[in-house]
């Protein structure tokens, strides 16, 4: 059925099926006579067993969803693999989803290649509007395309992040829509940055007909990301939506999900990939589904928002008790944030040696993020950079909830922060004690004077 089966396998069935579909493959066959200049030759005996013989790759020179004759094996690994994930992607919520393909690149560069497919669409485009997200692959995947990025910056409501609406319609009117190749809005972020308002953004895309490409990096997991998606495409106009498969699916980084509402529209962007292509990212994909099942990935989505509510409460207690504060934001379902303000008053390197310290205590992932830094990326320069606005009110500390964490890794995280705040405070307490004894021994001088 192409289905994604309710209850996962056992190790020993999929490697089963998977010998099945190598032995489908040209250079498996016993009697096989290569003379081409890519023949499915392999040197080593463990590479080999690592990809379990399936060395062809998938697709053909001109299109990487193609079927090879001589590789029906891995052919037919691409073609499930798509299926499969597909219906995952409607399991996680959007539901209307009719098309999407594994593509064996990470999200920026997947979302360079949707760009450049909508370049023969609308060749005199030039632009692309970006409501403001500060990470670095998104920015120059529309760089590495050859568009100029209109940055959208954020409205701030109350903590929150929030895309302005108001801009990006001006900005349209402004440059002219057949100038503007499309809008690139985003759904996973880092708080106080919350999703976009993908609903509204949809609207004023089909309104003045311009193209709609989302980044969804690692929103698959979260239903409230999957749904606003979904939501958009119903009111308004999304064309395709590009997702990671290491950060929703557990897997190595290297591949990712383009998908879409429109099959012919999600088939040009496939067609658009010059050449043939490797299939580690599809053979992970479909191991990975294959042994957790529908019911093992519901389980593990479940397990994720029960974390993020855990972290959440426990995250505030500590603030609380470091007279900090969980900052309020309430649209973004995977990612929180901390005030660092008292750190930030106390000493301007506290907040980026705070970063330092729970890196050197194993904790990956936080980010520490201080006011005002400034960084150029591709000759365009941010201010406040990793805030996602110019003049965010305060530093903050970033932690998320993402698939796969554990209770044991929320209160870890919370222990060593916990600590190292405390060192922080130990050693502000200390500098006021030696600053009174100093002010006081200045004092003591002047009256005997």
């Amino acid at each position: 059925k192409g289905k994604c089966p309710e209850d996962g396998w056992d190790e020993s069935t999929i490697e089963l099926f998977l010998h099945e579909l190598a032995i489908m493959d040209s250079n498996n066959f016993l009697g096989n006579c290569g003379v081409g200049e890519r023949e499915g030759r392999v040197a080593s005996g463990l590479v080999a067993r690592r990809h379990y013989r399936l060395i062809h790759g998938i697709g053909r020179s001109g299109d990487i969803s193609a079927v090879q004759p001589k590789a029906a094996g891995s052919s037919l690994l691409n073609k499930l693999t798509n299926s499969v994930v597909l219906d995952v992607i409607k399991l996680a919520g959007v539901r209307t989803v009719t098309s999407c393909f594994v593509v064996p690149m990470a999200t920026g560069m997947s979302l360079t290649l949707c760009f450049l497919t909508l370049r023969h669409k609308r060749p005199k485009a030039k632009y692309i509007i970006w409501p403001r997200i500060d990470q670095k692959s998104c920015f120059k995947s529309m760089i590495t395309a050859g568009f100029e990025p209109v940055v959208i910056e954020n409205v701030l409501e109350g903590d929150e992040l929030r895309t302005d609406l108001k801009a990006v319609e001006a900005k349209i009117k402004a440059l002219g829509a057949e100038n503007i190749l499309c809008v690139h809005s985003t759904t996973s972020c880092f708080a106080p940055r919350v999703p976009d308002r993908l609903e509204e953004l949809a609207v004023i895309c089909a309104n003045y007909d311009i193209p709609h490409i989302v980044n969804n990096a690692y929103g698959v997991q979260s239903s409230k990301c999957m749904h606003l998606i979904q939501q958009g495409a119903r009111v308004g106009r999304i064309d395709a939506f590009v997702q990671s498969l290491d950060k929703n699916f557990m897997v190595p980084v290297g591949g990712a999900i383009i998908a879409g509402f429109n099959e012919s529209f999600i088939q040009e962007i496939s067609k658009m990939y010059p050449g043939r292509a490797s299939a580690s990212p599809s053979l992970d994909a479909l191991i990975t589904l294959l042994s957790l099942g529908t019911s093992g990935y519901k389980k593990l989505l479940k397990e994720r928002k029960e974390m993020f509510s855990y972290l959440s409460s426990e995250l505030k207690k500590l603030a609380d008790n470091h007279n900090e504060r969980l900052l309020d934001t309430p649209h973004n379902p995977i990612s929180l944030a901390m005030s660092l303000k008292n750190l930030d008053e106390t000493n301007d390197a506290a907040v980026t040696q705070l970063g330092s310290m729970l890196f050197t205590r194993q904790v990956s992932g936080a980010r520490v993020v201080p006011c005002g830094s400034v960084q150029t990326v591709n000759n365009y320069t941010f201010k406040g950079f990793m805030s996602h606005a110019n003049d965010y009110p305060c530093a903050y500390l970033n932690a998320a909830s993402a698939i796969g964490i554990k209770k044991q890794d929320v209160d870890v995280f919370l222990k060593r922060l916990d600590k190292c705040l405390k060192t922080f405070r130990k050693e502000a307490k200390q500098e006021k004690s030696i600053n009174e004894i100093s002010d006081a021994n200045a004092a003591a001088e002047q009256l005997e004077d």
